[in-house]
């Protein structure tokens, strides 16, 4: 398959609205922002749609330049935290919990240095076969690729659900695959990876919505 901007914008679409259908099935605040995952993976989807019209150069480079920004905000400076975050509020016991606050420093502390890579160097932005590569000198080491996969499929391994636990091996599986086949493209094609997974987030709702509501015909 070609990824282009079309790509994009329709994946985007779909997994909005899969997100939507999950935050809708959405009962207690702590689930808010898990629930919020595939919406927000959705949207970053469809800015990416908008740095390859500027890599096409049917947009400015300003454009480019600001999308880009904001593609690498989210998949790099904001994913470590918001992963082990949304983990930890939705796990049901203090137990669970204390088992995710290493991850949130870990995530903290990465998310905080990669912050300050993105503003002390310049993120090169350029189209190689067919996916967009997004090049920074500050974060483009394998010890940052390492401690990101820890950050963000770590939690999911500690789950105190099941399904989380399979969505972390569906991520992992898929950060190996990309980091193999397209390690130059990592960041593009992860972040695509994990957005058409999350639609795994809209399964643990589904099942615990379910469960909820057999034990309350039962009760």
């Amino acid at each position: 398959m070609c990824f282009s901007a079309t790509a994009n914008f329709a994946g985007g679409a779909v997994i909005a609205t899969v997100g939507i259908a999950t935050l809708l099935r959405v009962r207690h605040a702590n689930e808010v922002l898990f629930a919020a995952l595939p919406l927000l993976f959705a949207l970053h989807q469809i800015i990416e749609g908008f740095v390859w019209l500027g890599l096409d150069g049917k947009l400015s480079p300003a454009v480019l330049n600001g999308a880009g920004a904001a593609f690498m905000l989210y998949a790099q400076g904001l994913l470590p935290i918001l992963v082990p975050l949304a983990v930890w509020f939705i796990e049901p016991g203090q137990n669970q919990r204390q088992r995710i606050l290493p991850f949130m420093v870990i995530g903290v502390t990465l998310a905080l240095y990669i912050l300050w890579a993105l503003t002390a160097f310049d993120t090169r932005i350029f189209q190689s076969e067919n996916s967009i590569v997004y090049l920074n000198e500050g974060t483009n080491y394998t010890t940052v690729a390492v401690v990101y996969v820890i950050a963000t499929c770590g939690p999911l391994f500690l789950s105190g659900y099941s399904y989380l636990i399979g969505l972390g091996v569906a991520n992992l599986l898929g950060i190996l695959e990309v980091m193999y086949f397209k390690a130059e493209a990592f960041t593009s094609l992860w972040c695509l990876y994990a957005a058409i997974v999350s639609v795994l987030i809209y399964g643990h709702f589904h099942r615990r919505r379910a469960a909820e509501n057999a034990y309350k015909v039962g009760a």
